[in-house]
């Protein structure tokens, strides 16, 4: 495995860990507007890391073109448009949750521990 290669799974897991983070803050009325807190960038490396995570079944879109937009930094609506793209609701599935608390990589260290346990047993 290559540094490349690890790097990117260190990527993906990152992103699976802020997208599990997120959670509502407020829904502006009218028009049902969620305000997401501790939302992941929108932008094209998190794009290809959502597909990537979608593609192995770790995530999945819960709502398809919804509208995205940025607060200013000081934490205020945007002058003009308060939409800039659009894009899907991305939502964990138990299979990201599984990946996010390494849970394959545990049960086949239990596995491996107790036929160690067994080999040991049998030899003494």
């Amino acid at each position: 495995m290559s540094f490349d290669q690890i790097k990117y799974s260190w990527k993906i897991n990152s992103i699976l860990r802020q997208l599990a983070k997120q959670r509502v803050g407020l829904v502006l009325q009218p028009g049902n507007i969620w305000v997401i807190e501790f939302a992941i960038p929108n932008n094209n490396e998190t794009d290809a890391l959502l597909k990537t995570c979608y593609m192995r079944g770790w995530v999945e879109p819960l709502v398809n073109s919804i509208p995205k937009g940025n607060l200013q930094p000081d934490g205020s609506l945007p002058k003009g448009p308060i939409f800039q793209s659009q894009g899907p609701l991305w939502k964990l599935t138990d299979s990201g949750w599984s990946a996010i608390n390494r849970s394959h990589q545990l049960a086949i260290l239990g596995l491996f521990l107790s036929l160690f346990g067994i080999i040991i047993a049998i030899t003494t």
